[in-house]
């Protein structure tokens, strides 16, 4: 057998070869953009999560505000300028507090609407 029969027996099987290599990497190119883009994709929707429950918490706190207008304490443990001071405060920590462990379900609608603004899926 001389060589050039030998060569002329790899050169296709080299060719196909390199085809095959250049499909595959093509394929990973592709999935590793398919990757980037969901992950893309997890990061916004969990921002925008993040941002209904803070819009809830938000809404938790002023409607607590409100409702503790009217709620005197006795002199002895409360009232004073430090109460006043502070009961804004507690009414948002509170109000952060009911929005994590679940809220009013103001949160999942307003994230459902965020999510169809941005063009996402549920």
């Amino acid at each position: 057998m001389s060589a050039f029969s030998t060569i002329s027996t790899f050169v296709p099987q080299f060719g196909a070869t390199t085809a095959a290599v250049k499909t595959a990497a093509q394929a990973v190119k592709g999935a590793a953009a398919s990757i980037e883009d969901t992950a893309k994709d997890t990061a916004k929707r969990a921002k925008i999560k993040e941002t209904a429950q803070n819009f809830e918490a938000s809404f938790l706190s002023v409607m607590m505000q409100q409702m503790f207008e009217g709620v005197k304490t006795s002199e002895p443990f409360g009232g004073g300028q430090g109460e006043e001071m502070f009961k804004s405060v507690m009414a948002e920590a509170m109000a952060k507090q009911v929005a994590k462990a679940g809220g009013i379900g103001l949160a999942p609608t307003v994230e459902r609407e965020m999510l169809k603004l941005q063009g996402l899926k549920e």
